[in-house]
């Protein structure tokens, strides 16, 4: 700006004139040697200076050795790389659901939009560190009045004047003692922070995803297994209709296999409601219609194995890997900051203005050697002497803001450990309880061979064999309740481990 002004004042003085006078180069010369002043001196900043806070965290998982001692699916130590952990279930369908609900899912795209707020409020928040200039324009017509005396009369005889002006208003506050710098330190955090929920709506969604696909796979499984039940007691119904008509059982056997038969009915409803429901939560987490999977997720598929191997690492990586903690910690960053900010307003404010324009009685006279020239320049300082103890008491408050969000940080530390060592133990004591229900099914399935065995044979009652065959359902179904579990607690546990969010750091694209 200052050269185009010197631009200026060399066409004017070539056209006659005297151009701007050397103040109004003073003003810009001044804002100049401001800015470098600011420079020398931008290190220094009123408030605490932000350093992350030491972590406790124990050495080992706690529940690891429960889950590594003879389980078919053992834990490790190994370094985490769970950035994809859908695709070690390898289920072409689930990895497909994951990748659809990642482009299109709507809480994500808010994270994403609270993102691009927070990288606009820090722009906000650096806009102060530049200086502000307005241009002016302005046209005034008046009329004044001039007195005649005559025969004890006075006359008014009125005269027009206009005003054009047109001009250019500056000011600056100099940051002289870091409010404005600690202002954007404090988005500078928030931003961060944002980025982190990003990563933890993320984590959450592929979760969700895999857990609502696992509840389907497993009441798919359910109705299999409830449909095959109902075929053997319809048969085993049918079997004892005829042995009444013969003679050989009483009504009381029919009766009983009827109800059988109509018990294990009454349940698949049931769970085609459930299987329908979970259909409908995939489609609403992909941001598509309830109904946008009905046709593709009602083909039924098995449920797939977990892995034999689980990374969980050490709890000291937790740490730097959990979304959560990471937001935790840019908030307590924020809030460390914002008590730099309250602390400057008990320094004083440089602030430097000025303005420099031309004004003229005719519009087509503006720029012309005849028009006048103006300009001012003001420095100015502003210190609170007496603000009734504001100051003081925004600095406490932002002192209690930092002590909350230092215990909200070790609060959000500690549930994390929690949460993998709870989700360890989960998945240890369901491998166990899948063991011992597989072991259950097996001998029921004899239990119910022999049984029908005896009672064709005419050595055992119904009451046996429909014993047996209830018993084999509710394992059976027990078991298929216990492998969608199985996938589902390992889910909980990559969740609880932080996987499921790209590595590299996401901003969106700024515009």
């Amino acid at each position: 700006m200052y050269q185009r002004l010197q631009g200026y004042n060399k066409k004017a003085k070539k056209a006659g004139g005297t151009g701007f006078p050397a103040c109004a180069e003073k003003l810009f010369l001044s804002l100049g040697l401001a800015a470098f002043c600011l420079a020398l001196g931008a290190g220094c900043a009123v408030g605490p200076d932000y350093r992350p806070p030491e972590t406790k965290v124990p050495e080992k998982w706690d529940a690891q050795a429960v889950v590594t001692k003879e389980q078919p699916s053992k834990t490790s130590t190994a370094p985490v790389t769970l950035v994809a952990w859908w695709n070690a279930f390898n289920d072409p369908s689930l990895s497909s659901l994951v990748e659809m609900a990642i482009r299109s899912n709507l809480d994500l795209r808010q994270a994403e939009a609270r993102i691009l707020q927070a990288r606009a409020s820090r722009g906000v928040a650096g806009a102060p560190l530049l200086p502000e200039a307005a241009a002016t324009a302005l046209y005034q017509k008046s009329q004044g009045s001039s007195e005649a005396a005559g025969g004890g009369a006075i006359a008014t005889v009125g005269g027009v004047r206009e005003l054009f002006q047109v001009g250019l208003d500056a000011s600056w506050e100099l940051d002289i003692f870091g409010g404005t710098r600690r202002s954007i330190e404090a988005a500078t955090a928030d931003l961060k922070a944002a980025v982190e929920d990003r990563r933890d709506v993320l984590i959450t969604l592929v979760g969700d995803v895999g857990t609502n696909y696992f509840n389907l796979r497993g009441f798919q499984q359910q109705i299999v297994i409830a449909r095959k039940n109902l075929e053997a007691q319809k048969k085993t119904a049918r079997i004892t209709h005829k042995r009444f008509e013969a003679g050989f059982v009483s009504r009381l056997d029919v009766a009983n296999a009827d109800a059988q038969v109509a018990t294990t009915e009454a349940q698949i409803p049931l769970l085609e409601s459930q299987a329908r429901a979970a259909i409908y939560s995939l489609g609403v987490l992909l941001g598509r219609q309830p109904a946008f999977l009905a046709k593709d997720l009602a083909v039924i598929s098995p449920i797939a194995a977990t892995p034999p191997t689980i990374p969980v690492g050490l709890p000291s990586d937790l740490v730097r890997r959990r979304p959560d903690i990471r937001r935790a910690e840019a908030r307590l960053h924020a809030a460390t900051a914002r008590i730099g900010v309250a602390t400057a307003d008990l320094f004083p404010k440089f602030n430097l203005t000025g303005s420099l324009g031309i004004s003229a009685d005719d519009l087509t006279k503006i720029g012309n050697v005849s028009s006048s020239k103006f300009w001012s320049f003001s420095p100015s300082v502003t210190w609170p002497v007496f603000a009734g103890g504001r100051i003081r008491w925004n600095i406490k408050l932002q002192d209690a803001l930092q002590e909350e969000a230092l215990a909200a940080y070790e609060k959000t530390v500690l549930t994390a450990l929690q949460d993998v060592e709870t989700a360890l133990v989960a998945y240890a004591k369901e491998q166990e309880h899948h063991r011992s229900l597989t072991a259950a099914v097996a001998s029921n399935r004899q239990a119910v061979d022999l049984s029908m065995k005896l009672y064709l044979a005419g050595r055992t009652d119904f009451l046996n064999v429909l014993t047996a065959q209830r018993s084999l359902y509710v394992t059976e179904d027990a078991l298929t309740q216990s492998t969608r579990t199985l996938a589902t607690n390992l889910i909980a546990l990559y969740k609880a481990l932080g996987g499921g969010w790209e590595k590299a750091n996401y901003l969106p694209a700024s515009g």
